[in-house]
């Protein structure tokens, strides 16, 4: 694995009703040893919207029926935000430039250990996000952390008879999980990333994302519980 490895972080588990501020203060212990034993390695957070994303866009679908879908994605862009500015300042330390809200920028400099990015535009999830920064990068692995273990071949809460999966290819996981986006869809990593991940033989890895050990695990090259897609 290169010396860059991108951590999509599902706001699921940094705010998955309020702030996780035990689950943060642990994550960045853990970190921080990663970052600190070897200067060269490198990390680049993207940041999800969490309860703060849902909490709105349902606000906005209480009040008006007929919202349109780029509203809710807003919505949801600006809680992935708030969400990105919180752990760019516990990595403080490790930042020096700014937020990224536009993977695509010309300008985006990554001049120390930790970058952390966050939502850009409707269309996709921040997976989407995740990628874009991974090939511009030339980050070859994705760590994706939410709140699943391992990706399922079917929905577990719907389906008792669903397994679940130590590897899938990416024409497999894109069949399971479609090729559309709708504002806060649940799919272990979102169709439109799932696409360009494919493109750019790019492998991703889910994992839950509150096991600790599990994701230095697999930031160290260990055995690790997961889904490695691609």
């Amino acid at each position: 694995m290169s010396n860059i490895t991108v951590i999509s972080l599902g706001g699921s588990i940094i705010a998955p009703d309020k702030v996780d501020s035990s689950f943060l203060s642990s994550f960045y212990t853990e970190m921080k040893k990663y970052l600190d034993e070897d200067r060269t390695r490198k990390l680049i957070f993207v940041c999800g919207g969490g309860a703060p994303a849902r909490i709105y866009q349902n606000a906005l679908r209480d009040v008006r029926k007929d919202c349109r879908s780029s509203d809710q994605d807003w919505l949801g862009i600006r809680a992935t935000h708030l969400n990105g500015s919180l752990v760019r300042a516990i990595f403080s330390e490790y930042v020096t430039d700014e937020l990224v809200t536009d993977p695509t920028a010309d300008d985006i400099s990554f001049s120390s250990q930790v970058l952390v990015a966050a939502g850009w535009k409707p269309g996709f999830s921040t997976d989407t996000d995740a990628v874009y920064l991974a090939r511009r990068f030339n980050a070859r692995t994705v760590i994706n952390l939410s709140n699943i273990a391992k990706v399922y071949t079917d929905d577990p809460r719907k389906n008792p008879d669903a397994e679940p999966l130590d590897e899938i290819s990416w024409d497999d996981f894109i069949a399971m999980v479609g090729t559309t986006w709708e504002p806060g869809k649940n799919t272990p990593f979102d169709p439109i990333a799932s696409g360009m991940a494919k493109e750019s033989g790019m492998k991703v890895i889910c994992a839950e994302g509150r096991n600790i050990a599990n994701t230095m695990a697999i930031l160290r090259g260990m055995e690790y519980t997961g889904t490695t897609i691609g």
